[in-house]
């Protein structure tokens, strides 16, 4: 066994009903909290006001910043930054999918440091431990970033989506409550939910990949496999909510690990140059293309991961499990309703050409078993072009 690192500092508190925790969790860090939330979080639905009154019964002065939108912006976080500073909080909490919990990392390195927070990206000056702490509240399935030390922001003037990436935005505290998800929309459930197969199946073929990840990512895969396309049928059934909200959360431990791999780099890019499109959508468009890329570079974890899907899988040899592999991704894809092209999100074959020129911005990409070249990548996304 090859030697290897694993640090994942965040403590979770899983399970229905634990969001009603979230009140002596905040007053760990002190008296006031900024909540970060998006703007269509009513202040009359139930159990935005039992978070609420679980902050106020524990003492806690909140304020709350709404302003979050998909794809966040710099000009987002330092609109909540501001606030942060004129509050006086002393804990930032991000309430809401990958953008708020996002965005909260960022204004807690902002409010917090000289400068914006697009100063402390992952090749930059990073974050010192004067960062505000974090508490991470998801309410969807997808992104992990609950219990990653990664924020993704996008810098719109420049059409460029980066991160910051260290140790010291690791929320302290994630609360994981599937109660929470019970009314997310179909296709929120959709494209989140592929985004935690993604980040299981990336961190566990990942070169910077290890054992215990590997474990980890290969029950986020089955979990997903065999319970997402049962949800989007039965959306209301907490036990289905329940396993994505914890494959969801071994995927952000898995990749704030081992990291991502190919797809995700391009589709920070393409969420950079086209931000209408979902980052999970992304993901589904260039995933076929992806898959059919890399297979031979992994034949035995695709061989595994064939099988999951598919058990006939169990007496072929690894080489046909994993040429298989790529129809039951194929396949996956249709059952969920995301097998489609970027002709269909309105994206142009001379985007696709400037986003593969900026493929290798991200390194990304390097932790794929294959590495792909500027051309690769150009012909990976126009055979995703039309399907």
């Amino acid at each position: 066994m090859k030697s290897f690192n694993y640090f994942q500092p965040t403590e979770i508190i899983f399970g229905s009903g634990s969001i009603n925790q979230i009140g002596e969790c905040a007053k760990r860090y002190g008296e006031k909290c900024l909540l970060v939330t998006g703007s269509k979080f009513p202040a009359a639905s139930p159990f935005y006001k039992n978070i609420i009154e679980s902050l106020t019964q524990a003492g806690m002065i909140v304020t709350q910043y709404d302003g979050v939108i998909p794809n966040p912006t710099t000009n987002v976080v330092s609109d909540g930054a501001k606030l942060a500073k004129m509050s006086g909080a002393q804990v930032i909490i991000g309430l809401g999918g990958g953008s708020s919990m996002d965005v909260a990392k960022a204004i807690a390195v902002e409010a917090s440091h000289p400068g914006t927070a697009w100063d402390y990206l992952h090749y930059k000056t990073q974050p010192s431990e004067k960062t505000l702490p974090i508490i991470a509240i998801s309410t969807t399935s997808g992104t992990g970033s609950q219990v990653t030390q990664c924020s993704v922001i996008t810098k719109t003037d420049d059409l460029d989506k980066s991160a910051i990436w260290h140790k010291n935005i690791f929320p302290k505290i994630a609360i994981v409550d599937p109660e929470l998800m019970l009314t997310l929309p179909a296709e929120i459930t959709q494209v989140t939910g592929f985004d935690a197969l993604a980040h299981n199946f990336e961190a566990y073929i990942s070169v910077g990949t290890n054992p215990y990840v590997e474990t980890l990512a290969l029950e986020g895969i089955r979990l997903i496999v065999n319970t997402l396309p049962k949800l989007l049928e039965d959306p209301h059934n907490i036990e289905y909510r329940s396993k994505m909200a914890w494959a969801d959360t071994l995927g952000g431990i898995c990749i704030s690990s081992a990291g991502v791999t190919l797809p995700h780099g391009l589709g920070m890019q393409i969420s950079g140059h086209c931000p209408h499109i979902a980052h999970g959508l992304s993901l589904a468009i260039t995933y076929p293309e992806f898959i059919r890329f890399t297979y031979q570079y992994a034949i035995n974890k695709f061989a595994i991961v064939g099988r999951i899907f598919n058990s006939k899988l169990n007496s072929t040899d690894n080489e046909t499990a994993a040429l298989q592999c790529c129809e039951e991704f194929n396949s996956f894809l249709k059952k969920i309703n995301l097998f489609t092209g970027f002709e269909s999100v309105n994206v142009t074959k001379e985007t696709l050409r400037v986003i593969a020129d900026h493929g290798q911005v991200l390194s990304d990409y390097k932790n794929n078993p294959r590495v792909a070249t500027i051309d690769d990548m150009y012909t990976i996304l126009t055979n995703c072009y039309a399907r």
